[in-house]
């Protein structure tokens, strides 16, 4: 593969880092496309190694993304209406204040509607804040899986030339 071939797979790369960041864009998807073309238009041994781990990579931690702070969540009795109230307002609240919507309207939506079930400020903040903590533990552990797969893709691309 020509040098600005490399250097566009890098930079799909880095914007699907950014995609699973900043939710606009399908952040691990992007990662996990650029490597595969990569590795097609390589079409070496080396490269097919590469794919594979980084296709295991990335499938474990989306397992676990979903996984473990849905069971986190779940142990803490936040429920799933108020999981679904805060996508709603964070999804409104996206539109209204580009990305910091995303959040405040998250946070708001989980907390109205734990408030609402629960008829306790306390124990509705309490819920709330677990939710995020749920929501931030998701997307580092994507992150987490991004990064690797890019190491990953980076030892292929050094050890193919």
């Amino acid at each position: 593969m020509s040098t600005a071939g490399v250097v566009l797979v890098a930079l799909a790369i880095a914007v699907g880092l950014v995609g699973i960041i900043v939710p606009l864009l399908p952040g691990t998807l992007l990662v996990y496309t650029a490597i595969g073309v990569w590795a097609v238009l390589e079409h070496t041994a080396v490269s097919w190694v590469v794919l594979g781990v980084v296709t295991a990579i990335i499938a474990a931690s989306l397992l676990v993304k979903y996984g473990w702070p849905v069971r986190r969540m779940r142990a803490a009795e936040v429920s799933g209406w108020s999981l679904t109230a805060g996508a709603v307002l964070g999804v409104i609240g996206f539109f209204m204040i580009p990305v910091a919507g995303l959040i405040l309207g998250f946070v708001l939506g989980v907390y109205l509607a734990e408030l609402a079930a629960r008829r306790d400020q306390r124990r509705a903040w309490a819920s709330t804040v677990h939710a995020v903590k749920g929501a931030a533990l998701s997307v580092g552990v994507e992150l987490a899986g991004g990064l690797l797969a890019t190491g990953v893709w980076v030892v292929g691309l050094v050890l193919s030339q």
